[in-house]
């Protein structure tokens, strides 16, 4: 059985990690998205809004099983089973950065690989932040997320504006 991991803190997640899930699950026989807590950053959504907004937009993938996990990637990667972890690669820059995770991540636990899928055209400028700033200052987001997960933006700064 093939278990693989799609890792982010998907805070949103956008039209661009869906389809990167979409494309992952047709190639595992279970895909695990880990949602990341991570402490250091302050995210729009906790991690419990982000596992349930994940849930919903995934719901009709059945191979797929929305976790949160704080820590190191490869201890969560040992806990749930998975030897395959999925990073989405947008750009020359991204492919930087992931390649010295996944080195990293190999000499950290040997049983663990990674595998690279690279973002369809049309989300290949998409990023997490991008959609929280054009949000922020009340564009339309709903090109780039979920209409859930544009309605909850919506609803969060729209809350903070009242704030």
């Amino acid at each position: 059985m093939v278990r693989a991991i799609y890792p982010g803190s998907f805070d949103p997640v956008t039209l661009g990690h869906l389809d990167i899930i979409r494309r992952a699950a047709k190639n595992c026989d279970e895909l695990i998205i880990g949602v990341l807590n991570n402490k250091t950053k302050s995210p729009l959504f906790s991690v419990d809004e982000r596992v349930e907004l994940l849930q919903s937009v995934t719901e009709d993938i059945p191979n797929v099983q929305i976790r949160s996990f704080g820590g190191l990637l490869v201890d969560f990667a040992k806990e749930q089973n998975a030897n395959i972890i999925i990073r989405g690669l947008r750009a020359i820059t991204d492919f930087e950065y992931e390649l010295q995770m996944a080195q990293t991540n190999r000499i950290l636990s040997n049983g663990v690989d990674t595998m690279f899928l690279v973002a369809s055209n049309e989300y290949s400028y998409l990023s997490s932040t991008m959609v929280k700033e054009i949000a922020s200052f009340g564009g339309s987001i709903d090109k780039f997320a979920p209409k859930v997960v544009c309605d909850r933006m919506y609803e969060k700064y729209r809350s903070y504006m009242r704030s």
